[in-house]
Formats: structure tokens, sequence, C-alpha cells
């Protein structure tokens, strides 16, 4: 089997040192399988992505030495098959429209707390046929996902790797710190979620290497491949790149993007000694 990676980014920012983690690490781990690696772009977010910083993500990843076939995947194309997922999903009755915006989602729960999703949602709109239109989101049914997978037996027996450990997943787990997470957001077809679980079936990827604070969210992902009968790639979660204080780097650190220190005269060499991958 054909070893195959992506690196995923959103143009919706200036890549900084922890793409530049993420991205080397995946090229690296490809090319010592003799693989294929893939860019892909993730621009459904069509409010943030900009034409701009796509070409930046291209001018800073060939600096530092990447290569890719072209033409890349880029969501905002790929449209019509995350609907084709979605109807999928909503045929076989595991899927409900939602109305509820953010606000109302934390004031309909006293205390509430945060998944691999965001706020975990409270299930308002779970019974109340609300009719799907552009200004409602579709969410999965966790509960319902479970019962049409053979229950939580069966769902307790599906599992993904992570390199050399097997992680099961836990019905409870999902049901209460995951929950009816959004498959399609508002005036999308689409959501994180449901796109790259799409995406890594249409490329064949066989290996997804991403950051650790994105390892609860790969449940999510196993559910729904065995939903759509896909196959699981196998995960390698990287550790994260911190500031001083100990924080993910976020795009909006312009501080730490990769193109102010291409200016300020570093070299690729540079950059693989601040991450901690010099001498590789």
């Amino acid at each position: 089997m054909v070893h195959i990676e992506r690196f995923a980014p959103s143009p919706t920012g200036l890549l900084h040192l922890g793409h530049a983690f993420s991205a080397l690490t995946t090229w690296e781990r490809t090319q010592n399988a003799k693989g294929q690696f893939l860019l892909r772009i993730e621009d459904i977010d069509h409010t943030r992505a900009r034409t701009q910083f796509e070409q930046a993500i291209f001018e800073d990843l060939h600096w530092l030495g990447l290569n890719w076939p072209t033409p890349v995947l880029r969501q905002s194309d790929n449209m019509a098959t995350y609907k084709a997922a979605l109807n999928t999903l909503n045929n076989i009755g595991v899927t409900y429209a939602c109305n509820c915006t953010r606000r109302d989602i934390k004031d309909a729960q006293s205390n509430p707390t945060c998944g691999p999703d965001g706020l975990i949602y409270p299930g308002t709109c779970r019974s109340k046929n609300t009719v799907p239109l552009q200004h409602t989101a579709i969410r999965l049914n966790m509960a319902k996902a479970i019962r049409y997978l053979g229950g939580p037996d069966a769902v307790n027996a599906l599992n993904f790797h992570d390199i050399n450990k097997v992680y099961t997943l836990n019905t409870n787990n999902l049901l209460n710190h995951c929950g009816d997470v959004i498959l399609a957001r508002r005036g999308m077809e689409t959501s994180y979620h449901l796109a790259v679980v799409v995406d890594d079936m249409a490329q064949n990827i066989t290996h997804v290497t991403r950051g650790q604070d994105l390892f609860d969210a790969t449940q999510i992902h196993r559910i729904l491949q065995a939903l759509l009968g896909f196959s699981t790639p196998i995960y390698y979660h990287h550790r994260l790149i911190r500031d001083s204080n100990g924080k993910r780097l976020a795009k909006s650190d312009d501080a730490r993007a990769i193109r102010k220190y291409r200016k300020d005269g570093a070299s690729p060499d540079d950059i693989r000694e601040m991450i901690g991958l010099a001498n590789r």
C-alpha cells in the first residue's frame, strides 16, 4: 500500500511556526515511507478565506523545501461531494436541522462545557423536526448514529490507530463529551468534520499527521467514517508548538509567521531549529 499523507491548511491567515512543524513532520514521514505528500486547501470558510493567504501558503511551503502534485484539492471546489455525503447521512436518519445560535446554546445550559466541536450542544432542536433552510445548521444525532451502527457494544468495538497505539471509541464519551456535532454550518453545505472525512477518502489518504489538539476530534471522524462506509487512516497526533507562555500558536500571532521570519533573513534551517526539527 502506498503511503499517502496530506497537509491541509486554511487560507485564513499566514502560516506560523506551528504550521511549519506540522507540514515538515508530515513531509518527513512521507519521504521516509517513500510515499506521496499532498497539499489540500481547506477554504470552506468563505467569509475568512483570502486568495493572498492561499498564495502565501504556496510560497512559504516551497521556501521550506516542500513540493506536491498539482492541482491541489480546494474544498470550495468540492461542495457537491460534501452535499452527497450529507444526503447519505440524512437518508439513514442520523441528522437533524438546528437553528440555535451560539448564544442560544450557552443560555440553554447552567454549566456549559466544551468538547472537540466547541460548546456541547444540549439537544434543543433534536425533536423539533425543523425544516432545513439556508440559515439552519445540520447536526449529527449521536444517539441515533450509535444505534444505526449496532448499538453501544458495536461502537465501543470501533477503533483507530495512532502510531503504535490503538484507541477504542466510548459511547459515553461520544454522547456526553462530543454530542451532536455540526455537519453543515449555516449558509454552507459542510463543516470541518464532514469535509475532512470526505476529502481523506477521496484522496486515498492512508496516514494523517496533525496536532494533538485534534485528537478528540478523531473519534468524531471515526464515527463518520463508519456511517459512510469509509476506510480509516492511521493517525499521528504530534506535539504542539507553543509561545513562551505555553499557549498554542494561532494565525493571529503574526510575530511568529513564517513570512516574517523570511523577511527578517531566516533560512529554512533556522526555522527547523526553532521548532526542534534540526539535524533530522
